[in-house]
């Protein structure tokens, strides 16, 4: 049986302040300074995990959303949706401002969002981004089995992960096509049918916002759910800070580590460090993927390649579902995650037959390397200390364009 992610703190508020330097047992987040144009220290920042913490045998999503705290200052304080838009995350990454045409990002995760298209319709229309409805067929819903109408029960915490998973992909990739594929409950065999229903369904790029305790079952895991040559999937890495969770230790997934990202007068015009909530380290069971070349793990490493992450350098979100205002801002390897398949489906269709987890390992040269921040104490130090090259919580580094994501 699966265990359960060791996170003792989901549905409850969770001041940065109070618990920075957290280990496994709980959030491991500093405070951090917000981003211009406003950039005063963000001090008591509360959030919550959207997921409650599962019973044994289920996985939880890796969302974390702001509750309180100075958030609304680090981005425009005029604007109504405060957190960062797509026109951010573009700039930020190096990425087009029209990306994803021809292709379809699945989303998989857990229950119901009975919102979820009258909700991306208000955050694709508040930022200009082209409509993408169930009528066009740009957007579709379904059960693990395909079902349009069969659909599980819903839930509120998996509710808040469907809306800001979908709406990663519209701001990165604004242009393709999404199916929110919807596992009957959260456990590994649900969640895996599902990214097994995604794929058949045609998307070549997958996303899993999710994750739990590793287990001797991970193997088996792996292929039964996650071995689809020419198909990117992406797993988040988890907000724990040091240590593994599953699927993000499958070898046949891009990891996804997390960042926290800040505007600068520098070149590229944004700073990124590593957060300290990302997971990282070995793998206790998968195997070394053939173009992975650290020698701290002799098992698969966590992460692969990184986006933002921090809560306090979050992103907009809009969910209405069990009682969410709508504008809410919004952390966690959940959604640096959507925001790296959404990167892959920019970049292109896989070549046939690869694994996409390996083209950021060719190209290491085109992406962001992050070289400060961590995310605990660990031996040796790369696996939870960012610095030049790779590292645990933030892999090869975050997006600079294309070229690393294609091939």
């Amino acid at each position: 049986m699966r265990r359960s992610v060791p996170v003792a703190l989901r549905r409850t508020g969770l001041s940065l302040t109070a618990v920075a330097g957290l280990a496994l047992g709980g959030l491991a987040m500093a405070p951090s300074a917000g981003a211009a144009p406003v950039t005063p220290a963000v001090h008591g920042l509360t959030v919550t995990h959207s997921c409650a913490t599962p019973q044994a045998g289920y996985l939880a999503c890796n969302a974390l959303k702001v509750t309180g705290g100075a958030h609304t200052s680090f981005i425009s304080p005029l604007a109504l949706p405060s957190g960062f838009g797509p026109a951010d995350l573009q700039s930020a990454y190096a990425l087009p401002a029209n990306g994803g045409a021809g292709q379809t990002v699945a989303i998989v995760d857990a229950q119901d969002n009975p919102n979820a298209a009258a909700d991306l319709n208000v955050y694709r229309s508040t930022y200009g981004l082209p409509a993408c409805t169930v009528a066009s067929g740009c957007f579709k819903k379904v059960s693990q089995t395909g079902s349009t109408t069969s659909l599980p029960a819903p839930d509120a915490g998996w509710a808040e992960e469907e809306s800001l998973d979908v709406d990663m992909v519209s701001a990165i990739a604004p242009n393709a096509h999404i199916i929110l594929v919807e596992a009957n409950s959260a456990t590994m065999a649900n969640l895996g049918t599902s990214v097994n229903e995604a794929v058949a369904l045609g998307a070549k790029f997958v996303s899993n916002s999710y994750g739990g305790g590793e287990s001797s079952s991970d193997t088996s895991y792996d292929t039964s759910y996650f071995n689809h040559p020419g198909i990117a999937i992406t797993a988040s890495s988890g907000d724990g800070g040091y240590g593994v969770e599953y699927p993000a230790a499958s070898k046949y997934v891009t990891a996804v580590g997390g960042t926290s990202l800040k505007r600068a007068s520098n070149a590229r015009g944004w700073t990124e460090t590593a957060w300290s909530g990302a997971g990282s380290g070995c793998s206790a069971y998968d195997a070394k993927p053939t173009w992975q070349k650290d020698s701290g793990c002799t098992r698969r490493t966590v992460a692969d390649v990184s986006a933002v992450a921090d809560p306090a350098t979050g992103v907009a979100v809009y969910d209405t579902y069990g009682g969410d205002p709508g504008w809410e801002v919004f952390g966690g390897t959940s959604v640096a995650s959507p925001i790296i398949a959404s990167v892959y489906a920019d970049a292109g269709t896989p070549s046939s037959g690869s694994y996409p987890s390996s083209f950021p390992y060719a190209h290491t040269g085109n992406l962001n390397d992050v070289t400060s921040g961590s995310n605990g104490s660990c031996s040796p130090a790369y696996l939870c200390t960012a610095g030049p090259g790779y590292d645990g919580p933030t892999g090869l580094g975050t997006p600079n364009g294309l070229t690393a994501f294609h091939g």
